[in-house]
């Protein structure tokens, strides 16, 4: 595999304080990465960074071999952990939206999903419920032909009986030359997709490697790992 994204002694501040100190990370074609830790830790800073929505850091990051500064957002969806799309569209004008918007984007397998998820095309984005707009979201994400799918929080509003329906949805709809990066408090939902877990406290990277080597060094699983390493964390 090659390294898609690369990331050298990134740091950043907000004033006095460190968001992300000496954070060094490699994540490969065709990986499925879990960003994991407490609300506070760093995650959505390192987000931000990646997105190229904080420009004002320390450290090297490339995407694909381009700098984040030089790229745009081309190689980039973002599944944001709260609903990004105007509420007045309705889900066509959504779909529609992101034609425009992006050469990458697939209208068949957008619609496809839709379908699957059995989200109604001509109603607007307002009149659906949290969970179902999760789905619009995600359907509208997976349908780009990214490279980097940077997913927050994608299952938050989700019932439990949809939580596996949409974990396939993400496994059937990335390529293996992409990787996910995958931003979640339901660890348990996700952990058996996850082939790397990152553990950011206090915006430091303190565990980075592969799920099956911590749960076999550990003998537990990532979930309970999870639990008991930041149990004292407020």
């Amino acid at each position: 595999m090659n390294h898609l994204v690369k990331i050298e002694n990134l740091q950043k501040r907000y004033g006095q304080k460190v968001a992300l100190k000496n954070v060094n990370l490699e994540i490969q074609e065709g990986e499925i990465v879990g960003l994991l830790g407490p609300n506070g830790s760093g995650k959505s800073t390192l987000i931000k960074v990646l997105m190229g929505l904080l420009p004002d850091y320390n450290g090297q990051i490339t995407i694909n071999n381009v700098s984040t500064g030089e790229l745009g957002n081309q190689y980039i969806a973002y599944l944001p952990d709260k609903s990004h799309i105007p509420i007045w569209f309705t889900v066509k004008e959504a779909v529609n939206f992101f034609k425009d918007f992006y050469p990458d984007f697939n209208v068949e397998r957008a619609y496809g999903m839709l379908e699957s998820m059995e989200i109604p095309t001509n109603k607007r984005i307002k009149h659906l419920s949290r969970g179902m707009q999760e789905k619009v979201g995600l359907a509208l994400t997976m349908s780009r032909r990214a490279k980097l799918y940077i997913l927050d929080e994608p299952i938050g509003a989700v019932d439990p009986a949809s939580r596996d329906f949409i974990v396939e949805t993400i496994l059937k709809n990335y390529g293996k030359e992409s990787a996910i990066l995958f931003s979640s408090h339901n660890i348990s939902d996700i952990e058996s997709i996850l082939d790397r877990a990152i553990f950011l406290k206090k915006g430091e990277i303190i565990l980075n490697d592969e799920v099956s080597i911590i749960r076999q060094q550990n003998e537990k699983s990532l979930d309970e790992l999870f639990r008991e390493v930041f149990k004292n964390v407020r």
